[in-house]
């Protein structure tokens, strides 16, 4: 389990997040149109994973914004903004803000995402939703990237993380 950091005060995660190096744990979450995309749905291409609390809040939000400018102009690159808020919720947060370069999905049908991943909260206010953390997957599936927030109102090390797919 992590130990992360909620506005100063301190709450556990399921598990640890995939190291770098592994393979990435398999996954299948709920698109905005209510379709399911899964981990082989995007083999071949680097898949960013940027997962947070809940799209309607302002870090979780300026996240899905940067990524969708940066990121997701890479090359063979998709990013997929990961909560366990349902889809309409990211359906009309990428409406109303113009989102069309990442992909946003939900843990609506399996809610197992959060816990292979070990990002799901698990005290607190917040627990059941997913603690704020990227990984990064390469073509074939292996893990090249992964880091959690320390405080949940900190946003991701976006330089890094763009070094990492440059």
């Amino acid at each position: 389990m992590a130990e992360i950091m909620i506005g100063g005060t301190p709450a556990n995660t399921t598990g640890n997040l995939p190291g770098v190096g592994t393979k990435a744990p398999g996954f299948t979450l709920t698109k905005t149109d209510l379709s399911d995309v899964s981990l082989p749905d995007l083999a071949g291409k680097r898949v960013v994973l940027n997962i947070f609390p809940s799209i309607d809040t302002p870090v979780c939000s300026a996240s899905v914004r940067r990524f969708n400018r940066e990121a997701a102009a890479l090359d063979n690159t998709q990013v997929l903004s990961v909560s366990a808020d349902l889809p309409f919720a990211h359906k009309r947060f990428c409406e109303t803000e113009g989102i069309e370069g990442v992909v946003a999905v939900s843990e609506l049908r399996t809610r197992g995402f959060g816990d292979v991943y070990g990002v799901r909260i698990t005290e607190g206010p917040l627990e059941g939703l997913l603690a704020r953390a990227v990984v990064v997957i390469d073509e074939g599936g292996t893990v090249i990237y992964s880091s959690f927030a320390t405080d949940l109102k900190e946003e991701p090390p976006y330089e890094e993380i763009l070094a990492t797919l440059k």
